[in-house]
């Protein structure tokens, strides 16, 4: 009986430890999700049957939040910091100390260089290409440019209606789906669909850094209408869900227009 217990009360700290783990991580499934299948959506036929063949015949799709879960495995630990790049009030990019285990915008750019070098076995190829699938939709999260004095908004529980909710998950996964109940293909159809190939061209420029100073941005005027235990409804969602749609579909072309560079 007292085995069982205590088999129990590991059981608890090991699911209590990786909720929280989790929190730190950037859009959620959903999120993700849209930004591989708007990428998807961009690829040259000739370019997408490349990436699909060194993706084990899947889609980007199918890998979009793989590195997630890959980031707590023995193999692939060191990408726990690779989520992110804290910039706390005051700083920038360039003027925040930088984490020495790597950031979101060292990632983007190391794993662009590697599979750029052509020095890479398949299979370290492989692992690459999945890592900058879902590190591009990480940068285009606005609360993975958040504070490091905070975590990102893990540190800051705004009440979301009725429930008190961390800012950071609230961004990663509870905003997206307050903005639209939709599957990753139904985001898709409208944020993609009818962009103009110059609008298209023109969300589509800049670097790493680019995007994560755009994200600041963002993440710095959501620090100001969501403070501690602050109150948001409707009007939260209806103003924040042009910003989401936004973000998604740069992460995408974003993506896309790196890919169709590496492989074409």
């Amino acid at each position: 009986m007292q085995n069982a217990k205590l088999d129990m009360k590991r059981f608890l700290v090991v699911i209590i430890a990786l909720c929280s783990a989790l929190t730190s991580f950037g859009w959620g499934q959903k999120g993700h999700d849209v930004v591989a299948y708007i990428a998807e959506c961009n690829l040259s036929p000739e370019v997408y049957q490349k990436v699909v063949k060194k993706l084990d015949n899947h889609s980007l799709v199918y890998y979009a939040n793989w590195l997630d879960n890959a980031s707590y495995t023995d193999q692939y630990r060191y990408t726990k910091t690779w989520h992110y790049a804290n910039v706390d009030e005051g700083y920038t990019y360039d003027t925040m100390p930088k984490n020495e285990k790597g950031d979101v915008v060292t990632a983007i750019n190391l794993c662009i260089a590697e599979i750029k070098s052509g020095k890479l076995t398949p299979e370290q190829e492989s692992a690459r290409l999945k890592m900058l699938i879902h590190l591009v939709g990480d940068v285009h999260c606005p609360m993975h440019a958040g504070h490091l004095s905070d975590r990102g908004g893990n540190n800051v529980v705004v009440k979301f209606f009725n429930n008190d909710i961390k800012l950071h998950k609230l961004w990663d996964t509870e905003l997206v789906e307050a903005a639209h109940k939709w599957s990753y293909t139904e985001w898709e159809q409208p944020l993609n669909r009818y962009c103009t190939e110059e609008q298209k061209a023109k969300l589509a420029n800049g670097t790493a850094k680019d995007w994560l100073d755009e994200s600041h941005k963002i993440a710095t005027e959501i620090y100001k209408v969501s403070p501690e235990k602050g109150k948001l409804y409707y009007d939260y969602i209806t103003y924040y869900t042009p910003v989401i749609e936004k973000q998604l579909l740069s992460g995408g072309l974003r993506l896309a227009k790196v890919l169709n560079e590496l492989y074409d």
